[in-house]
């Protein structure tokens, strides 16, 4: 196969329209012009060097990043290769700065693939069949899902209980071992799910006020997917600690950092490093990406066009009886799908990313590798409106196939 922009065309010449920018790691789409030249320029001097020899390297970017991040946010970590990696990192910043030990996440949370990664992540299908997968110290919480609120409450008038609850049981459940929250700005693989107003706010007091370090997993969110830099910026968060993933290679080149407040850079390098982190060709990478999208006129677009992708979707698609909400916010969007009785209805959603892929060669993903009935929009940041027309024209059709109306 090979990809440009946000086409994929398969060997038999099959072109397909990608709107999920590959696993949502590519925000530049497939082979962007700056981020391949500077691979290139890299590949034919030097693909890899000892990870001491790297450091300056990564340090470069590090500097980068720091000028871009929220206020307070001034130290940095490059020595993954993975999102799931660097997630780890930054739990064990948390412990080893506090000398505590348990993490909070949120019930639907999705931190990744490695052992301590999914052993924090919220649903328990996770963890079946893997005893290594055992969470002791993780102690979860509702998720700030206003559609569907586990305190069958109604926001604005709930006082935004869910964030106030965290406290009630970090307390009961012994706040003295309580490390750190981990929470992404917007829940990705587990619905799309974007907090109301004042809920990070709410959560910046609850974790000060018991003494916890706040963590934001930006792996999906970070690197301009949200319409800024940092979702953080956007979303009102005031992290202690930053995760970044996916997007920051570019075009897919395997890279994850961690920052964090100056105080909490507290590990050796013997405490979290990897042979592929922080890698010669993903650091390349990685810079061609910021002089990308860092740049403020380049996230004005990304900004207008998201909101433009938001009315597509709720003009063609809101109210359609299958869908029983859009939201998002930036290039990040999803889609819920419920049966004709208003229900979740999870293969429905799976129905529709597979009628979008073999009808009309869309290609999306459904919520929690399937298992969820929420269909993700998230194409590359570079989409123009044509490109985005296009992908609600494809979903819409499909939807309305699956749902036989």
């Amino acid at each position: 196969m090979r990809g440009d922009g946000l086409r994929l065309y398969a060997e038999d010449g099959t072109e397909y329209l990608d709107a999920v920018a590959g696993t949502f790691n590519l925000p530049l789409g497939y082979n962007h012009p700056c981020v391949i030249k500077a691979v290139e320029q890299q590949l034919g001097l030097m693909s890899h060097i000892s990870s001491d020899l790297a450091r300056p390297h990564a340090q470069r970017l590090v500097d980068r990043l720091l000028q871009l991040a929220p206020p307070g946010i001034d130290a940095g970590w490059i020595r993954d290769a993975t999102g799931s990696t660097a997630v780890e990192c930054a739990i064990k910043i948390a412990q080893k700065a506090t000398g505590k030990s348990d993490v909070i996440t949120l019930f639907h949370a999705h931190h990744g693939q490695t052992t301590m990664a999914g052993s924090i992540s919220g649903p328990a299908w996770r963890r079946r069949r893997f005893p290594a997968y055992g969470s002791p110290g993780v102690l979860r919480v509702p998720d700030p899902n206003c559609r569907n609120c586990f305190y069958k409450q109604t926001y604005p008038s709930c006082g935004i209980l869910c964030a106030h609850r965290i406290a009630d049981i970090v307390q009961q459940a012994g706040r003295e071992s309580t490390a750190c929250l981990i929470v992404e700005p917007v829940l990705g693989n587990g619905g799309n799910i974007v907090p109301p107003e004042g809920y990070f706010q709410t959560l910046r007091k609850i974790c000060d006020d018991l003494g916890i370090l706040l963590i934001a997993d930006e792996v999906q969110t970070g690197v301009g997917r949200v319409g800024s830099f940092f979702a953080s910026a956007r979303m009102g968060i005031e992290p202690d600690i930053i995760v970044l993933g996916k997007g920051l290679g570019g075009v897919g080149l395997p890279i994850g950092a961690v920052l964090m407040r100056q105080e909490l850079d507290v590990l050796e390098p013997a405490d979290h490093s990897f042979t592929g982190g922080g890698n010669l060709l993903a650091l390349a990478a990685a810079h061609a990406t910021l002089d990308v999208v860092g740049d403020e006129g380049f996230l004005a677009g990304v900004r207008r066009r998201g909101g433009y992708l938001g009315e597509l979707l709720g003009t063609h698609l809101q109210s359609h009886p299958v869908v029983g909400d859009v939201r998002g916010v930036g290039m990040m969007w999803g889609v819920e799908i419920v049966g004709h009785d208003g229900r979740p209805d999870a293969g429905a959603a799976a129905a529709v990313v597979s009628c979008a892929r073999e009808r009309y060669r869309l290609i999306t993903r459904s919520s929690e590798y399937g298992r969820g009935n929420v269909v993700k929009v998230r194409p590359a940041l570079t989409a123009t409106e044509e490109d985005l027309d296009e992908v609600v024209d494809r979903l819409r059709m499909s939807v309305h196939d699956v749902a036989g109306v």
